[in-house]
């Protein structure tokens, strides 16, 4: 297979499975426990049905939204991910080189591995730095000014990974960072030398945003401890609301999942929300955003914007998110198995694919442009497969 016979998500999750070593490609694609919540959050979309309207007279289709302020030329971001760089040598390099290509947002990591800086001089389009709160607030704070200081469009605090999941594929081949692989997991990147080549004669692995805090030679603050270490799992609202004022600009909470949640965060100033499981990796058996998207939706959307990721695999998808009240939605492994197959190329196949995807489905559902999307055109199937309100 080659980049140039992938379509689809299942695509090019095959020709990254070839590409990577496994216990490299089973960090991306694995869930938590037992990954019900992981399979979950795409089959939630087909429990709801698109409703097209026909002769509709589409001629020109726009799909630009504005979220947090940004305006993106398509309604699907980047969100961010961690260690890219593992993945292909490039990195985020690669991705937000992608984004910028296709008028949209990209989210750089705190671990991630290159740098704010050089992503924010060398690229244009709108900026996410994803933060996670440590127990040392001093760190806190110059980690905000640094990105503020780069200019950052959008901060983004992930506030469901105060401990890490239960990762099982990881535990059964000694997956972490620095490397500490058992002998299943060493054979594994034995049966693909070319990963290791491209490793091996590009820059060193690093990760720029927290190389003065973390460790790359093991120990506690290693990223296996980065976790149960330096993350303060009594962060809370107060802690949060401090947060905002001191960034004083487009914040947003990532792994938001209730109305009561929702409305504390559009009550201390956030402008915008994630609605996210962490792609099935974190608390497994936890509700898919999807199924949660109207309610939240209905509660807040007037007051900040509604954001979804996690399952997204489909323009469809993204047509019913929109549908819903989503102002956007997020994909992660759908730009990173790309990345991992081709780098750059990758991620600009998918995207493309994506966005085609998306201009095709809007023309079949008779729309124009994005706000003409409203619950008037999705149903949803009730418990016996049948299709309710």
């Amino acid at each position: 297979m080659r980049l140039k016979d992938c379509y689809n998500f299942q695509d090019f999750r095959k020709l990254a499975k070839r590409r990577l070593p496994g216990p490299i490609f089973n960090y991306i694609d694995g869930g938590a426990d037992d990954e019900v919540t992981l399979a979950e959050n795409s089959k939630a979309f087909n429990r709801c049905d698109l409703l097209p309207s026909v002769l509709a007279g589409v001629r020109d289709i726009d799909m630009s939204v504005t979220v947090m302020g940004q305006k993106l030329d398509m309604p699907v971001y980047c969100s961010p991910t961690a260690l890219q760089r593992l993945f292909h040598h490039k990195g985020e390099r690669a991705v937000a080189a992608a984004t910028e290509k296709y008028g949209t947002m990209f989210g750089v990591s705190s671990l991630g591995t290159v740098s704010l800086e050089e992503l924010r001089q060398k690229h244009k389009n709108p900026q996410i730095y994803q933060f996670y709160f440590h127990r040392d607030r001093g760190l806190n704070k110059a980690m905000m000014q640094r990105a503020k200081e780069a200019k950052v469009d959008v901060m983004m605090l992930t506030v469901d990974s105060i401990t890490g999941g239960n990762r099982e594929r990881d535990l059964r081949t000694g997956f972490s960072i620095p490397f500490r692989l058992n002998l299943a997991g060493l054979t594994q990147f034995m049966l693909k030398p070319m990963w290791g080549i491209n490793y091996v004669t590009h820059e060193k692995f690093r990760l720029p945003q927290l190389e003065e805090h973390v460790s790359m030679g093991g120990g506690t603050s290693s990223i296996g401890g980065y976790f149960t270490e330096m993350l303060d799992p009594t962060l809370n609202w107060d802690d949060v609301a401090q947060m905002v004022r001191d960034w004083d600009g487009q914040f947003c909470l990532k792994g938001v999942m209730t109305v009561e949640d929702a409305r504390r965060a559009a009550d201390i100033g956030c402008t915008g929300i994630v609605l996210s499981n962490h792609g099935g990796r974190q608390l497994d058996g936890s509700r898919t955003p999807f199924d949660q998207l109207a309610e939240i939706v209905d509660a807040v959307g007037d007051r900040l914007d509604v954001l979804m990721d996690s399952g997204v695999q489909r323009g469809t998808h993204v047509l019913k998110a929109l549908s819903l009240g989503a102002k956007a939605v997020g994909v992660g492994r759908q730009y990173l198995y790309p990345l991992a197959a081709a780098g750059q190329p990758g991620v600009e196949r998918a995207l493309g694919l994506m966005r085609a995807e998306i201009e095709r489905d809007m023309r079949l559902m008779g729309v124009s442009t994005i706000d003409q999307l409203g619950r008037h055109n999705v149903r949803f199937k009730d418990s016996c497969g049948q299709r309710g309100e």
